[in-house]
């Protein structure tokens, strides 16, 4: 990964982070910019290759692949805009492979930081019976916030975390990894 990379990564999921642990949303002009310099970034840094558009076709691949796996989510209400709209913009910057990696950091400090809030408030049975409603919604053809607005990452009923933080750490544990381990 080049410097410049892991730069404007940085920059972009430590401001993201910053700002959704403050206020709870991501803001639009950061993702914006992430998706425009991660492009322009890549077209550079890939100039020389056979094709001209392949740096961006690059940061349309790992756009792409954000959306295709996080998209979802937000229409099941289980993530917000602003989280689908980041990890966009971070593989906008990153492309696919590196994306995929980053997400798999991600998802899994996210599953710990979500069994720690559910242990420290004492949801474990709730979480449970939560996990099953969502299973038989599915079965039935029907989204899971439809039958419990706890389900729903815009209730005040449900228990939530910034989802920016996490993918800004993840994305740090990504970037030192591949520091120590190229």
């Amino acid at each position: 990964m080049p410097p410049a990379t892991k730069i404007l990564l940085l920059l972009l999921v430590l401001t993201a982070g910053v700002f959704d642990y403050r206020e709870r949303r991501i803001p639009n002009w950061l993702v914006l910019a992430g998706l425009l310099l991660g492009g322009a970034m890549n077209a550079f840094l890939m100039y020389e290759t056979p094709s001209a558009t392949s740096g961006l076709l690059f940061s349309l691949e790992g756009l792409g692949l954000a959306l295709l796996i996080y998209l979802p989510l937000y229409l099941l209400r289980a993530m917000g805009a602003g989280d689908v709209k980041l990890m966009a913009a971070v593989g906008a910057v990153v492309g696919p492979l590196m994306w995929l990696l980053i997400f798999f950091f991600t998802a899994i400090l996210g599953g710990v930081v979500a069994a720690i809030v559910v242990l420290r408030k004492h949801r474990v049975h709730r979480t449970l019976q939560n996990l099953w409603m969502i299973l038989i919604s599915f079965r039935y053809g029907k989204a899971p916030y439809a039958t419990n607005p706890e389900l729903d990452v815009n209730s005040d009923q449900g228990v939530r975390l910034p989802h920016g933080v996490v993918i800004a750490v993840g994305t740090l544990g990504f970037v030192v990894a591949k520091t120590i381990w190229p």
